[in-house]
């Protein structure tokens, strides 16, 4: 909760507004002087300050550089009822976030208060997905020295500083996100927030409110004013990803947030400007899709104006090996794996390198996982790489789906076929709808009735 501290030497004000801030949910207390509060800030238990200009002893100037000095992140409100342009200037220039002419209405306060602890909770929320992002870039770097591998990065570094639009295409985990992420990272916003949204994993009905933000009470369960993807990206990069699976109706808006950096809040009638870099990413045939009216062609040529497709793993196999031996490396740095970091026997290597890979890297990383365990901290042999051929129990689906019958109920068999038929596509979901003659969507429906965590809304499907 927001810490508001009030300083004036004025009681009946003090009493009123830390009554008034009291009943909007706010923490607010008062001093009668500067000399009384500056110990409380000084100890970092303030977070905003609303004091009077005119005090007895230090005036209200000094305590907000005092402020300033202690505790720079704390937000100072000079209020006074002698205004001048001089103190007004001063005030500023020393750092305050407002200034209040009083008389004063009450509401005028909260609205402001409300406008501060909006900006403070953004503040807080883009240094966390920075914190994030620097945790990304640490351990998710582009592993490999193929030809292909090589061509992106090149590409990468030529679109990083453009601030241009770029649409990453290829295959569900062959790393996509990783991608955009150095592409932020290299761009001259890498110490702006890197907003993550996955199209395809928010329901349709709550993907403009998702994107765009809402007011309270846009819509039912709207019980507070929420801030939108585009607006925690303010000054950084918003990464769509599966964005193919955007609707119709949210294309249209989303093209015309891209074009103007502008857009309204579900529930408001007052723009919001923004100024954002967007990447979007998907691993499904766009073009055609536009062909087929599934996608606007004016968004499609909007977001396709720098495209980075990423190879499949199995088309270039000499990345394999050095991608498992750096998830060796990255999980004993996590304290995984034993004493020391697993060798990869030369038996191993051949196995994953024989192996067609079908779920990418993400599959790479699942079964080496796997494999690690199985080794206790030793070598990882190819007995340990559990793979088409390289396992006890692995017939094909139908086969294992076959001996569940009189076992389980009718329920419980379609939760296992749909179980069975993710592991066979190595954990893509678009690729286990097509097998399933079903929609992605109706995939996700039933994980979440299933309760498994792949149907999580916000769950990336590839990294």
């Amino acid at each position: 909760m927001t810490r508001i501290l009030i300083v004036d030497d004025e009681r009946k004000i003090t009493e009123l507004l830390v009554e008034r801030i009291a009943e909007e949910g706010m923490d607010a207390s008062a001093a009668a002087s500067a000399e009384e509060a500056l110990p409380a800030i000084e100890r970092g238990e303030t977070d905003v300050v609303l004091c009077d200009l005119r005090l007895a002893g230090m005036d209200g100037i000094e305590l907000l550089r005092r402020t300033k000095k202690a505790s720079p992140d704390t937000d100072v409100v000079i209020m006074t009822a002698y205004a001048s342009a001089e103190t007004a200037v001063e005030a500023m220039r020393q750092g305050a976030y407002e200034y209040l002419i009083k008389p004063f209405q009450m509401d005028e306060v909260v609205m402001l208060l409300r406008r501060i602890i909006e900006r403070r909770d953004l503040v807080s929320e883009n240094a966390a997905l920075r914190d994030k992002l620097s945790s990304r870039a640490a351990t998710g770097r582009i592993i490999g020295d193929s030809s292909a591998i090589r061509a992106v990065r090149d590409l990468i570094g030529l679109v990083a500083p453009a601030d241009t639009p770029v649409l990453i295409l290829g295959e569900s985990g062959t790393g996509k996100e990783l991608v955009a992420a150095e592409i932020h990272a290299r761009s001259s916003r890498a110490k702006g927030p890197f907003v993550v949204l996955n199209c395809a994993a928010v329901p349709e009905t709550l993907l403009e409110a998702e994107l765009f933000g809402h007011e309270k009470g846009a819509f039912t369960g709207a019980a507070q004013r929420k801030p939108g993807q585009f607006k925690l990206a303010e000054g950084g990069t918003l990464f769509m990803d599966e964005i193919g699976e955007a609707p119709l109706a949210i294309q249209a808006k989303l093209l015309r947030a891209i074009e103007l950096k502008q857009f309204l809040p579900l529930g408001s009638a007052k723009p919001v400007t923004v100024d954002v870099r967007i990447i979007a990413a998907t691993n499904r045939e766009i073009e055609a899709f536009v062909r087929e009216g599934r996608f606007r062609e004016d968004l499609f040529y909007r977001l396709n104006v720098f495209p980075i497709r990423i190879p499949p793993l199995r088309d270039r196999k000499e990345d394999i090996v050095p991608i498992a031996e750096h998830f060796l490396r990255e999980w004993k740095g996590a304290g995984r794996g034993g004493p020391a970091v697993p060798a990869l026997g030369a038996d191993a290597a051949a196995k994953l390198r024989s192996y067609p890979w079908p779920g990418n890297v993400r599959e790479l990383r699942n079964v080496l996982e796997r494999a690690t365990i199985l080794a206790g901290g030793g070598s990882v042999t190819a007995a340990h790489i559990m793979i088409e051929g390289g396992g006890p129990g692995r017939g094909s689906a139908e086969e294992r789906l076959r001996s569940l019958i009189g076992e389980m109920d009718l329920p419980a068999i379609e939760k296992r076929l749909v179980e069975l038929v993710l592991e066979a596509a190595g954990g893509n979901k678009s690729r286990a709808a097509a097998t399933l003659g079903i929609t992605r969507r109706a995939l996700y429906g039933r994980l979440e009735r299933f309760g498994s965590r792949e149907g999580a809304a916000g769950e990336p499907d590839e990294r």
